[in-house]
């Protein structure tokens, strides 16, 4: 009977070492279960918080095309901070460094897969922003259960890249009536908008938040009327839409943009084909009788089609639409003589909505980008 007591306490204590052992081990599995948790949540709201201070910054250094490069940068990084501050990480708000390696505006490319670059001769279209948790910025993220795991901190960091990209190949149709594209239903040839952009054109009129006045900007115009087009009996006005557009389509796509029953009734997609070519028809020529619906968008923003050549005559015309620009309306007179008609528009960057966008290098414009989006 003494040996079977003995044995049994033996049992019991052997259990109870056995629980404590088992507990312990439990313990730290928890607690490093929980911080792991912990890190993975505070991972995905540090990725948020890169992700809204990207696009915010992006935004901004659209609203900034026309400021010093000075002004521009202080104000980008400034819109990515307050974004940043906005979104808590571990409840703080973090903050974000200003090296190089923490903010960044450059060029992204879109070809080849797509790369970003800080020190791209093109014109700045995107922003990189990174967001930590370490020594140096915000401080390491503080863990629950150091003393069991050993581990007391976690270092955290992400970045993202938003972009506005300029390779417009086209535009979606559009999902309800409500929606429109701003583009201009007149067209302009390819020489004279290099010419305009390389700087060989005039320059007789400035326009500042919409408002027009006379005076030198810097920035060159040229005249949508008349250009010869090689084409008798047109001028310029193309159909984006049903052939023979009438006045009243005119009128209204000038005012409100393409509509989704434009699309429709076009029969084809409004984009560029294989070739990089997209052709409409032309209507008999840019008349008196849309001169106030032109005159009422002065200073504002409005896409126009670029072509090469146009082929046949008058209402049986046909446009080589080979790009797609932003301009803004500056002066429009369309009465009286014919060599005293205009209609003066410069380049400005704007914001093509519904855009389809191409994997081409070659597929770009100069003055339409697409509305931010992430890229990286």
């Amino acid at each position: 009977m003494r040996i079977q007591r003995s044995q049994a306490r033996y049992r019991q204590g052997s259990v109870t070492v056995f629980s404590l052992a088992l507990t312990t081990v439990l313990v730290a599995v928890l607690a490093i279960t929980l911080d792991l948790g912990y890190i993975a949540v505070s991972h995905a709201e540090l990725r948020r918080t890169a992700d809204a201070s990207a696009m915010a910054a992006c935004w901004e250094l659209y609203e900034q095309q026309n400021e010093s490069t000075n002004v521009a940068e202080t104000s980008v990084l400034n819109a990515a901070m307050e974004a940043a501050s906005l979104n808590l990480i571990s409840h703080q708000s973090p903050t974000i460094g200003t090296s190089l390696n923490d903010f960044a505006i450059g060029y992204y490319d879109a070809s080849n897969g797509g790369s970003f670059s800080s020190n791209s001769p093109h014109a700045p279209n995107a922003v990189r922003v990174r967001v930590a948790r370490h020594s140096l910025v915000n401080g390491q993220l503080p863990l629950f259960f150091g003393a069991i795991t050993g581990r007391s901190s976690q270092s955290l960091e992400t970045y993202a890249v938003a972009a506005m990209q300029n390779n417009i190949s086209g535009f979606h149709l559009p999902a309800t009536e409500s929606i429109t594209v701003d583009i201009l239903p007149i067209a302009l040839d390819l020489g004279t908008w290099e010419a305009v952009v390389a700087g060989q054109t005039t320059d007789t009129f400035t326009c500042s938040n919409g408002n027009v006045s006379n005076g030198s900007d810097g920035k060159y115009e040229c005249n949508l009327y008349p250009q010869g087009t090689g084409s008798p009996g047109n001028r310029g006005t193309v159909d984006i839409g049903g052939s023979n557009n009438s006045t009243a389509d005119l009128s209204r796509q000038i005012l409100d943009g393409i509509s989704r029953q434009d699309f429709v009734d076009l029969g084809k997609p409004l984009a560029f084909d294989a070739n990089g070519v997209l052709e409409l028809n032309g209507d008999t020529g840019i008349s008196a009788g849309i001169k106030d619906e032109l005159a009422s968008i002065i200073g504002q923003k409005r896409i126009i089609p670029i072509y090469t050549n146009v082929t046949g005559n008058g209402n049986n015309a046909t446009y080589r639409i080979v790009r797609l620009e932003g301009v803004q309306i500056l002066d429009v007179k369309l009465t009286g003589p014919k060599n005293g008609k205009r209609v003066i528009v410069q380049p400005a960057k704007m914001v093509a909505r519904q855009s389809i966008l191409s994997t081409s290098e070659s597929r770009s414009s100069d003055y339409l980008v697409s509305p931010v989006m992430l890229v990286e």
